[in-house]
């Protein structure tokens, strides 16, 4: 690799635990970003001629402090500066941190990190936002492009959060037993919030970008704590969608079904490493919505041919993750695998009572309109099509809608498949 390739790429793997660091230092996210930047452009200069230090993650904190540290003194004037050589002697600062450095504190901080972009008073897409701002480092400008709308709009979106992070009380010591249960809980909620705008983007490039993010969080997450079947659970279910994502959609940007899927373009090295997750999440006997959810992935990966996936423990994995997390949009899942084993008037009558819950949900009525559709009801499936699409969230969900309204106006024979989330 090139100099700029690898300082690059130590720099993006030592970020959250370099920044959750400095955040414990400072106990602002401001401060601790503007000392990460300093400890980067240090980087650029000092590695390239020195080589990759033992352990990046220390350098950079150990640089970035007191880069900020002399930032603060010359700020107050108040303090003479330290010695040029604690300032400057690089090599030496390398071995002393590497050596004083605690992996406790490292898996701490870094949670800490995530759990204050958590925050209960943020709105998901500001979580999302501050997430990928300070833990991954992506730009204002990535970012904007990823959520489709303008950078003054997205830098705006950030600087609210981060206020809001800053009038509220952040929790900066090492948390209990207890609070990292519960942290962990919400980073793992952030994460999937985080992947699922990347796999609801369709095939626009610079939001699907933000699934191999949530997964490259996910595996740092079960880096930090390897034993945790639900960290293990988001990450195989993360793997096993995304595997599927050079199927997804056709040469001109159209949805391709899961049934329709060239199962041949799927990921089966990313598959297989799912699958082995999922094994191994099983074997602690904590079961958990992540893990449930990905034995549904699973049993969809696991089918060579749309014949042979067993819709029946699907469905019976739904009814647990029912149990589990009862929610709408769960049950509208599960109506597809009821619509597979007991038929699509079964599977009508399960999401009925759901109407006005999901009445602006766009996969309510486009599920609503597959069902009809394979009952020979064009009336009502029409009906529920014209609603998808007025309520569909890119141009690939509208496009698939329509081209069921084609068919039936053009006396088609009708699809066989529904338009749930789960179905793709």
């Amino acid at each position: 690799m090139t100099d700029l390739a690898w300082i690059n790429a130590a720099i993006t793997a030592a970020r959250p635990q370099a920044v959750g660091a400095l955040l414990r230092y400072f106990r602002d996210l401001d401060t601790a970003e503007e000392a990460f930047q300093d400890a980067c452009l240090r980087a650029l200069k000092a590695w390239p001629q020195n080589g990759p230090p033992r352990d990046p993650a220390a350098w950079l904190i150990m640089v970035g402090r007191n880069a900020a540290l002399d930032g603060v003194r010359k700020r107050s004037r108040l303090t003479e500066l330290p010695p040029e050589e604690v300032l400057s002697d690089l090599d030496d600062v390398e071995t002393g941190a590497a050596d004083r450095v605690d992996q406790a504190d490292y898996r701490d901080d870094v949670l800490r990190l995530l759990f204050i972009c958590c925050h209960p008073d943020l709105p998901a897409t500001q979580q999302i936002a501050l997430a990928l701002r300070i833990v991954s480092g992506l730009s204002v400008r990535q970012i904007a492009r990823a959520f489709l709308v303008g950078e003054a709009a997205m830098e705006q979106r950030i600087t609210r959060a981060k206020r809001i992070v800053a009038a509220g009380d952040a929790a900066f010591e090492t948390p209990g037993p207890a609070e990292r249960a519960e942290r962990v809980a919400a980073v793992l909620a952030m994460l999937y919030l985080v992947f699922n705008e990347g796999y609801s983007a369709g095939d626009n490039p610079a939001r699907a970008e933000l699934c191999g993010e949530a997964i490259r969080l996910a595996r740092l997450l079960l880096r930090l704590y390897p034993t945790e079947p639900e960290v293990m659970g988001l990450l195989a279910l993360m793997l096993v969608q995304h595997a599927r994502t050079p199927a997804r959609f056709d040469a001109d940007g159209q949805i391709v079904l899961l049934e329709d899927q060239d199962r041949r373009l799927w990921d089966r090295r990313m598959i297989a490493e799912g699958l082995a997750l999922i094994d191994k999440a099983m074997r602690h006997r904590r079961p958990g919505a992540y893990q449930v959810q990905a034995a549904i992935a699973a049993l969809h990966a696991r089918a060579a041919t749309p014949a042979e996936t067993d819709w029946a423990q699907i469905d019976a994995l739904y009814a647990s993750l029912e149990r589990l997390t009862p929610s709408p949009v769960v049950t509208l899942n599960r109506a597809v695998a009821v619509s597979k084993v007991q038929g699509p008037e079964a599977a009508l009558e399960m999401i009925r009572p759901l109407g006005e819950r999901l009445s602006g949900y766009f996969h309510y009525h486009g599920l609503t309109g597959a069902l009809n559709l394979e009952l020979g009801r064009t009336a009502e499936a029409r009906a529920a099509f014209d609603r998808a699409i007025a309520l569909a969230g890119t141009a690939a969900e509208a496009a698939h809608i329509r081209q069921h309204l084609d068919r039936l106006a053009a006396d088609h024979a009708p699809p066989t498949e529904g338009s749930a989330s789960r179905a793709r």
